[in-house]
């Protein structure tokens, strides 16, 4: 006779990854281990510095709240379909967090052991859950490197920064305590203390033949079975498991899970029999996964719901305040975070669309100001545009309907994971930004024809746009008729510099902080009006001019103009400077005071800081005096 809580079981958990993987027998198998919870309101599943329990467990009904404890943030809001409580499987030492049903819920836990076998069977099982445990863990080993880079300097610069790589290695403990097996555990366990290890690789000959860890300690020596004067060759694990010293962060975490162990012995050639190159712990990978950047861009692309890319969003600010501790090049640094931040919107609009239905036509949407350059590096707020291909006039009111009902959708969708709607409402939900694609070039040509105040500071914001999502067609004509108008009326150009040179200077008499007069921020310096805006202006009008397509970061752009310009080179290439070190001013002073770094204390900064600054200010007079003689213009702020 069938089992039918187990088939219900098994119905309901293959709708949602990682069970999707499983085959239907071995789907079968588990259901019939899994245990049925009822959590009234306010029920606690588990508290933080709580045991772990042989379970792990997926939301059938309801919600359930993770939080920590000591500061009451909200880690994540797990409902129907969501695993939580991986810690057992992963890590195996307290919770880190406290777990309590937010309504009535009905929970299935599903017993470790049962489901370990499936973690190495299945590969895609093994990656969900490491990056499902990743997207929730900060270090939970020491307060000192929390949020920071720690899986390596040199692999952080010379690897994670270049590319996405599917494997990346881990860095390994390498300062390694060892001892003879014929070691009273007395001994071992006071080397273990001093030298503050959780364990210690027992050699014969300089070679590994076993491992004692705390955990060895307590369930053979604390309980009874040896004692503390047994030598370590009683106690120890052995044969101790042996693996290559250049082992992938995935191939760690799943040796682990298969094995049930928590650290691994690295020698030169992968076995006992060549001499040990370091010690990896479940600690050194925590570290990795929580600071990764494939990681984090693997679990945006894995979402099936909106929210859950907001504590993502709170990963990548942890990524971005490591790069900067460590002082990698900030060119890398924005690379990285555009790409991040591109997923995170790219994923929005992909589950919208699932809402929404598929799009009458084809369409592009557009990222401008800050996140179009690549240059927003704190959430600050949304600038973004719809273009889609033309359609009959019967059709259009219908099309753009859709359109800007799907673009409400993402642009709120953005604002709930971080994403600030645009003060002036420059975003595709608005109708004037959501148009077809002759309609877009119906207005840009009206811009570039009848250039007044507004229509340069509309152009301003929109020619730094760059495709997020959709097809590429569209933003490709759409480039080129830009192009062409500007050749056309070659005035444009000057009117765009006339607006370049309307940003405030940054020093006034005696090379003193120009700060707000008035308003929310008196006497703060505006950073983004009076010293970035003006790099950022002058730079989109130069390249405009050249006629040079596809480059949209400011400090890109002025070393492209190095290239063309010889006899401008050190001024253009003092200029991306000046842009990368005021960007990575800002972003300090954002991660700081947790906001857009825009509005700053002068009081709050130390004498170096001040003197960094004003370094890059002397660069922004220059460009500015270039654009005035090249386009003419007869006065700017001095």
């Amino acid at each position: 006779m069938s089992n039918l809580i187990s088939e219900r079981v098994a119905d309901f958990l293959r709708r949602y990854p990682p069970f999707e993987e499983l085959t239907a027998l071995d789907l079968e198998r588990l259901s019939l281990e899994v245990e049925i919870m009822y959590k009234e309101k306010g029920g606690y599943v588990f508290r933080e510095g709580e045991d772990t329990h042989p379970h792990f467990y997926v939301v059938n009904k309801g919600a359930v709240d993770l939080r920590r404890t000591e500061t009451g943030e909200m880690v994540d809001i797990c409902d129907e379909g969501d695993i939580f409580g991986l810690r057992p499987l992963m890590a195996g030492d307290q919770y880190r967090l406290e777990a309590r049903a937010r309504e009535e819920s009905i929970l299935y836990a599903i017993p470790i052991e049962s489901f370990r076998p499936y973690v190495t069977t299945y590969e895609e099982v093994g990656n969900f859950l490491i990056e499902s445990f990743a997207s929730n863990t900060r270090n939970p080993y020491s307060k000192e490197h929390a949020g920071v880079l720690v899986s390596g300097e040199a692999v952080a610069a010379k690897r994670a920064p270049a590319r996405f790589s599917e494997l990346l290695p881990v860095i390994p403990t390498k300062r390694i305590v060892s001892c003879n097996p014929e070691t009273p555990v007395w001994e071992v366990a006071a080397l273990m203390t001093e030298k503050n290890v959780g364990s210690v690789l027992i050699l014969k000959e300089g070679l590994p033949v076993g491992i004692i860890t705390d955990k060895d300690l307590r369930n053979q020596v604390v309980v009874g079975r040896h004692p503390i004067s047994a030598p370590a060759s009683e106690v120890m694990t052995h044969p101790v498991l042996t693996y290559p010293q250049r082992l992938t962060i995935t191939q760690a975490q799943l040796a682990m899970m298969k094995h049930d162990i928590s650290h691994l012995c690295l020698t030169e050639d992968g076995t006992p029999d060549s001499p040990v190159t370091g010690i990896l712990t479940k600690y050194d990978l925590m570290l990795a996964l929580g600071n990764n950047p494939e990681v984090l861009m693997r679990a945006i692309k894995r979402t099936r719901k909106i929210k859950s890319l907001k504590p993502l969003r709170g990963q990548i600010a942890h990524l971005l305040q490591g790069y900067l501790e460590h002082n990698l090049p900030m060119s890398i640094v924005m690379k990285i975070i555009t790409e991040l931040n591109d997923a995170c919107v790219k994923r929005v609009i992909a589950l919208s669309l699932k809402k929404e239905g598929p799009a009458p036509v084809g369409f592009a949407w557009l990222s401008m100001g800050s996140q179009g350059r690549g240059e927003q590096l704190l959430q600050t707020d949304q600038d973004n545009a719809l273009v889609f291909e033309p359609v009959a006039a019967q059709k259009l009111e219908a099309t753009r309907s859709y359109f800007l009902n799907l673009a409400e959708r993402v642009t709120r969708g953005l604002r709930s994971i971080g994403f600030e709607y645009c003060p002036a409402d420059m975003m595709a939900s608005n109708p004037e930004w959501c148009l077809s694609l002759d309609a877009w070039k119906e207005k840009v040509g009206g811009w570039i024809q009848n250039p007044g105040a507004d229509q340069v500071l509309l152009s301003s914001i929109f020619f730094d746009y760059n495709l997020t999502y959709g097809k590429s067609e569209p933003v490709r004509e759409l480039s080129e008729f830009i192009f062409e108008q500007v050749g056309e009326h070659p005035a444009f150009c000057g009117h765009l510099a006339s607006g370049a040179l309307q940003n405030p200077s940054p020093t006034g008499f005696f090379r003193q902080f120009l700060v707000e007069q008035d308003g929310k921020h008196k006497d703060f310096f505006d950073i983004k009006k009076r010293a970035l805006m003006p790099l950022t202006d002058a730079a989109r009008v130069l390249i405009l001019s050249h006629r040079i397509k596809g480059i949209n970061g400011t400090a890109e752009r002025f070393e492209k103009l190095a290239e063309l310009e010889p006899n401008n080179r050190e001024l253009f290439l003092s200029c991306s400077y000046a842009t990368k070190a005021l960007l990575k001013f800002r972003t300090k002073q954002g991660l700081r005071h947790g906001d857009s770094g825009r509005f700053i204390a002068l009081d709050g900064l130390s004498k170096e800081e001040k003197v960094k600054l004003k370094r890059t200010f002397k660069t922004i007079k220059e460009v500015q005096e270039l654009l005035a003689i090249r386009f003419k213009i007869a006065t700017f702020p001095i």
